[in-house]
């Protein structure tokens, strides 16, 4: 354990935050586009990188709990706070890099998901020429898992490690 592996974890993490603003881009562009009957897989893959962020956050608790410890730091220590007592070397430049990227990817995120939210309010037909009701009611549904997906982005845990909460 060590610098290494929490860098290794932060990298695998700003690819997975990439990806989650690929598809909050995606689905932003379903939306403006009319294509409601989209919702259901859009939401489905927000839903995969979702969880497989929050794996990710565990995996970067540790590690940096486990660099903590070894840096002789309290075990909740934010990442600004261990670039800041990193020993000299290459380790305080690549942490605040580390750091720099993740809050432009996470405000980049923000406005997505907050542009996807307000699109998702909007008013809203089913695909078909004369919806019905099991339409209508899909189509509610899908809005509603989608309305969720995208709330779910927020991410608080690596905000405090952050130090941006």
């Amino acid at each position: 354990m060590g610098a290494d592996e929490l860098s290794a974890t932060l990298w695998r993490e700003r690819r997975q935050l990439d990806f989650l603003l690929f598809l909050l881009e995606t689905q932003l562009l379903h939306l403006r586009a009319g294509n409601w009957h989209r919702l259901e897989y859009t939401a489905s893959e927000l839903e995969k990188v979702v969880e497989s962020l929050r794996f990710e956050s565990l995996a970067r608790g540790v590690e940096a709990a486990a660099l903590a410890a070894e840096w002789k730091a309290p075990d909740q220590t934010s990442l600004p706070s261990l670039a800041g007592m990193a020993p000299a070397g290459i380790w305080p430049d690549l942490l605040k890099e580390h750091h720099r990227a993740l809050v432009i990817l996470l405000e980049s995120i923000d406005a997505v998901a907050a542009d996807n939210l307000s699109a998702l309010e909007q008013e809203r037909e089913p695909a078909d020429a004369e919806p019905d009701d099991l339409a209508i009611m899909t189509l509610n549904v899908n809005v509603q898992r989608a309305r969720a997906a995208v709330t779910s982005a927020a991410l608080p845990s690596l905000r405090d490690f952050l130090g941006t909460t």
